[in-house]
This record gives C-alpha cells, structure tokens and sequence, in this order.
C-alpha cells in the first residue's frame, strides 16, 4: 500500500527545488538526573564545568575558522554570538554560585539557568533577539553534551544525497552540511531571519522553515520535495508531482544559468527606460555577488551587524574602513548607506536600555540616534569621510515625519562643519535621502520631498505596519500581503510625490525582488529596485522584455482590483503573457 502524499505550507527560506530520502534529525533532550553533592564535591564539580566551556569554546572556534574560510568572513561572524555566551561571566557566575548554594551536579544547575534566559529572549518581541534564542540552545547542548560525554548523530558520514527534517537547525549544524550530501532542509520553526536561513541561502541550500509539524508527518528514509522558492515540502510525493517537480527543478536551474547570461546587459526596458537595479548588502563580503549577478549599485547597505554580537561600541575608524573599501570596490556605480537600524531591545547588552513593551514601535533606528547623538554622529562621520572615496549616497530609516528628517540633516550639518574645520574631505553634494517605511511618511511624503534627495520604500515594515501584521508570526503570515491594495495605494502616493518634486524614488523592501510585482512597480513609476543579489538578472529579465505603455496600463488595472490575490493573480497571468518561459 503506497503512503499518503502530504504537502505542508512553511516560509520560503532559500530558493530552489530538492528531492531527495528524509534524514531525520530528532530533537535532542537530555534527561538530567537531578544529583546531590556534598561540600568537597564542590571543587571538582566547577573544574569539570570550566572544561566544558573551553571544550566547547575549542569546537566552536574550530567550526567557525572552518565557515570563514569556505564561505567568507561574513558567516564566520554568526559564531561571535556563540562565543559571547561562553564569555558571560553573569551567566557562568550564576552557575558557580547555583552550584554552591544548592549542591546539585553542574549540568542539572547549567540547564536551569540556561533554560531562564532562552526563556526571557524568547518571550522579547523582537525579530533579531528571539533569533538568537537558537544560539543559545546551541552553545547550552554542545556544554551539556560535553558534560555528560555524550555525541549527536552528524552529517558527517552521509552516504547519499539527503533531504534534512528537524524541529530546528542550529547554525553550527547548518555550517556543518556538505552540499553532496544534504541537498535540502525543511524544520518545524524557524522564520526568514534567522541565521539558519542566512547560511541556506549561501549554500544555495533549497529550504523551507516555519512548517509547525514537518517532524510529525517524516519518516526516515521516506521521499520529501522541498520546494525553497514556494515555501512548500511534500512528504511521500506521487510518482506525477515527483515527476513534476523534476521538471521545474529542471527549468529553475537553466533558468538561472541563462539568465546570469546578460549580467553585462543594461537594465533598459524596449522602449529606452534605464530603470537602476541595485543589490542589497550586509557586509563587504557581499561585494562579489553584487557584481557577479550584475547590479547596477547597492541600494541597502545595512550597517547594523557593526553593533551585534560585539561587546563594545564600533569605533569611527571601524565604519570608516568598512564604508570606504564597499564605496572603492563598486566604483563608479553608487552606495546607498542607510544610517543605524537598532534600538530599544538590540542594544541591552552594551547600553542597559530598558525592556520595551513593543519594540517594533519603540525606541530605534532614528528615534535612538536623535536620542543619542554621541553614537549617530560617530557614523555620520565615517559616512562623510567615506564619500571622498565612492559614490555615496546615505538615508535614514524610519523617519516618521518632518521634524525627524530635519533633526537628523542638523547633525550631519553639525558633522560637515567638523570636518570642514579639520580640513577633512568629503563628498558635500552627497545625496541624502528618507526611508518610507511607516504610514505616516507615505502619506506625508510630498513634505519629505520638499527636504529629501531621494526615497527608498522599505516594503518589509511598511507593509506591517500598514496591515498591523507581526510579519514574523507564522499565524498570522497569511495577511502579510505586499500586494493589498492599501499598500500599493501607499507606494503610488510615495512615487507621484516624489515625482512631482523632482526627486528619484528606490524601493528596497523584499518587494522590489518579486518578479510579477516588479511589472507592477514598474508601471507606477519606481526608479530603482534595490534586492538580493540573486534576483537580479530575473528581475532585470523583466525590465528588458517590456515597454512603460504595457507596465503602465497593468498598474492602472492593479490599482482597481479589490483584494491582494486578485492583483497577485493578475499580475502572474501578465508576466507569463510577456515571459511565457520564465521560472518564478
């Protein structure tokens, strides 16, 4: 009797199609007899706890010199987090102390007090620190496994091509797969950020995280299709869908080998348009799969991971160097910095800010750097500096009106006359531009435009906070929709006032990189589209196979549709009109 094919809906986490046998990684528990100690146990105890952490210390750098030297320096720095929680000395002093208080064997007091700061982050309600919950049980297993001298099943002696099921992955695990031998990876949680989803995406590792109860439903050894591009896996596919799929895996591949063909070409549509298509970026890392995939410039060059993970404050030397090597290697083409992205609960460990009830409304990004002008303007002077070597440009995200945007251009005015009375130089026609990310800036955006150089639309929040969806909650994910009509209400709004006063308008939002929306944006103006690197050459695809008259009539009838399928649906049947032959 053939098993019952069952098809689950996760978040798509790194693109592509694999199939291939189900290795189930089972969740680890340790059960940990809860043992008394007397007094002279002591001392043996804590030895036997300070051998754990340099063990473990000893694997995780190893693992770590391992991931910088295969995939760069970048992914090397996942593991600084790890590392910080071996060097806490608040966490390993309550150990200590728990020890002698309660005289109870070390690895019983270890797992309670890491199991009350997984707790404490996990119940934060911010995307970046409920992340970091996954480094935690990381580092917490590999101590315990230590102290009781136990080990885990690896991917280290695979002998065959495998699709991986687990409730999660820690990043250590991620690092650890071979591209032979794991083809593929499906867990029950998990969302888009985590750093688990970062590495697929650097192995070209097709996954889907947030399926709930993935595990339930595999079996070892079983058939599993986890389709990375959709957010789908299929457990025990029919001879027909698993024919299908290999299809598409098919097309999906030799689509992207054809289109890193025109790399080289220009962003043009058919009827003479240069549309800039530019590539978002975290680290300089990123530089050679900005120009391998054939973007025009970096339209994001997120700056926060100078913050994370480190247990001081950057210097302004730091930013400085790190600006001027990104503005130097993509010369003549432009970099579009966008200033400190942090605050509220991202910053506890190095400035003791209080906890936020609701930190994705609290107190970050701007708001915290016009709060503190001692850490804004250490930035904002290695901006500066760094224009004299590139093609600068620099925006504030999260500007919620007026009065912010001209708060912050007062300091960096504060910041030129510094450096004008030291005689340093620096690009003083650098362009300086507002994030739309917040409802209040879309819909006051013909007054920005009347003080900003330019607009990027960050899609990600102001989708969220346009729908009141917490786009990291997976039950919810369904009315996290790009396409509603309110949003793109918003972004037309965006567009026509920057028009009318002159001004270009980017997009950098995950927005920018869906190819049916790209026609869509496209038709209602945008003048840059700012994405993965990856996306690239689809997108540019797009751009190069219409003319404005046809994407304009398709924003006009988008605009009248009533819900965010219709325009999804709409928008679908109009590119495979144009690209019949595209793979999404």
């Amino acid at each position: 009797m053939s098993k019952k094919e069952i098809k689950i809906k996760g978040i798509p986490a790194s693109s592509g199609i694999a199939i291939g046998k189900i290795f189930l990684l089972d969740s680890e528990e340790f059960a940990i007899t809860k043992k008394k100690l007397v007094d002279k146990d002591i001392p043996s105890e804590i030895a036997r706890f300070e051998d754990a952490l340099i063990q473990t210390r000893s694997e995780i750098l190893a693992i770590q010199d391992k991931i910088s030297k295969q995939m760069g320096s970048k992914h090397g720095e996942i593991f600084n987090a790890h590392l910080l929680v071996l060097e806490d000395r608040m966490l390993i002093e309550e150990v200590i102390s728990s020890l002698r208080r309660d005289k109870v064997c070390v690895e019983y007091i270890f797992q309670r007090v890491l199991e009350k700061y997984a707790k404490t982050f996990s119940e934060i309600n911010d995307e970046y620190l409920r992340e970091r919950v996954a480094d935690i049980d990381d580092v917490s297993k590999r101590i315990l496994r230590n102290l009781l001298a136990k080990e885990r099943e690896t991917f280290e002696n695979l002998k065959e091509p495998v699709v991986i099921i687990a409730y999660n992955l820690s990043p250590s695990e991620t690092a650890s797969m071979h591209h032979k031998s794991v083809i593929g990876f499906a867990t029950d949680i998990g969302g888009r950020t985590s750093h688990t989803a970062i590495m697929a995406k650097s192995l070209e590792i097709p996954a889907v995280v947030g399926l709930e109860h993935v595990t339930v439903e595999a079996r070892k050894g079983d058939i599993a299709i986890v389709d990375g591009t959709h957010g789908t896996v299929i457990i025990n596919p029919t001879p027909t869908t698993v024919k299908r799929y290999k299809k598409y895996k098919e097309e999906y591949e030799e689509s992207g080998r054809i289109l890193l063909n025109m790399k080289d070409l220009p962003s043009v549509t058919k009827d003479g348009k240069k549309i800039v298509i530019s590539a978002n970026i975290e680290l300089p890392e990123d530089i050679p799969s900005v120009l391998s995939h054939g973007a025009d410039g970096i339209g994001l060059y997120r700056t926060e991971y100078f913050y994370l993970n480190k247990k001081g404050l950057p210097t302004e030397e730091e930013h400085y160097q790190a600006y001027k090597h990104v503005a130097e290697q993509m010369a003549p083409h432009s970099v579009i910095i966008r200033t400190l992205d942090l605050g509220g609960d991202k910053f506890l460990s190095q400035l003791n800010t209080p906890h936020e009830m609701n930190p994705f409304m609290g107190w970050r990004a701007i708001r915290f750097c016009l709060a503190r002008p001692d850490i804004f303007k250490v930035q904002l002077r290695a901006i500066l500096r760094a224009s004299a070597h590139g093609n600068i440009k620099m925006m504030y995200p999260m500007i919620s009106g007026i009065e912010e945007l001209r708060g912050a251009n007062e300091m960096l005015d504060e910041v030129r006359a510094e450096l004008t009375a030291k005689k340093i130089k620096f690009d003083r026609d650098m362009e300086v531009g507002a994030m739309i990310e917040i409802p209040s800036a879309a819909m006051t955006s013909d007054i920005l435009a009347e003080e900003a150089d330019f607009f990027s639309i960050g899609t990600n929040d102001l989708i969220q906070y346009a729908l009141a969806v917490d786009r990291i909650n997976e039950k919810i994910a369904y009315l996290y929709q790009p396409a509603h009509p309110a949003v793109l209400r918003l972004i037309k709004n965006v567009i026509d006032n920057g028009k009318k006063a002159g001004i270009w308008v980017g997009m950098c939002g995950e927005m920018a990189g869906d190819p049916p929306l790209a026609l869509l944006l496209l038709g209602l103006g945008l003048d840059e589209f700012s994405m993965s690197p990856i996306v690239v050459p689809k997108v540019k695809k797009i751009i190069r196979s219409v003319t404005m008259k046809q994407v304009n009539e398709i924003a006009e009838n988008a605009l009248h549709l009533k819900t965010a399928k219709d325009v999804m649906d709409y928008t679908h049947k109009k590119i495979y009109e144009i690209l019949p032959n595209l793979v999404l």
